[in-house]
């Protein structure tokens, strides 16, 4: 009689991955997790050599050997953080910017630059002004208002000496449209 191996393998709740070399750049953040996902289940479920994760997930042995790494180094597969450069804009900047926006919401972002700059925050007025957009402040200038006519402020005062003596009590006053000095999209 013959004996046949017969292997079981730990069902794993992920997709397999089959995937070339030359894709994995241009891999999904999702695709990445999910791949890591599989590599923790089954280091949890003892699996501990990159060839048989491998074998049975289809992922590159190079992802398997650092994902391995971070586990033993860590204990997880999360990804470290704190990499990249640090912001130049610190809380302290954030509510500086702030501040001198409140006060005065056409102020110059070099003039916020020279002021922080003051504080012992060097940054660049384009740091600033990219700062800006991010948070919602528009960088644009006034609508452009047509300039009362002497028609026209001829016609405010006819209006006003014929209701001067409007019982103003009853009357109710209404904006049509809401406005805000900043942040407006």
């Amino acid at each position: 009689m013959r004996h046949v191996a017969i292997s079981y393998h730990i069902p794993i709740p992920f997709v397999f991955f089959d995937f070339l070399s030359k894709y994995r750049s241009k891999m999904s953040a999702a695709t990445k997790k999910s791949q890591c996902e599989a590599i923790l289940f089954l280091w949890n479920e003892g699996v501990r050599t990159a060839k048989e994760i491998q074998a049975r997930t289809n992922i590159s042995l190079s992802t398997i050997y650092d994902n391995i790494e971070k586990l033993k180094k860590t204990g997880t597969v999360d990804h470290a953080k704190g990499n990249g450069r640090p912001k130049k804009i610190t809380e302290t900047a954030r509510r500086a910017i702030g501040q001198y926006v409140r006060k005065d919401s056409s102020i110059p972002t070099r003039t916020m630059a020279v002021k922080l700059a003051t504080k012992g925050i060097e940054v660049s007025h384009s740091t600033v002004s990219r700062h800006l957009a991010s948070t919602g402040y528009l960088n644009s200038l006034p609508r452009k208002v047509p300039m009362l006519t002497d028609a026209h402020k001829q016609a405010r005062v006819e209006w006003a000496r014929k209701h001067l003596n409007d019982n103003w009590e009853r009357t109710f006053f209404q904006m049509k449209r809401p406005f805000s000095f900043s942040r407006t999209r």
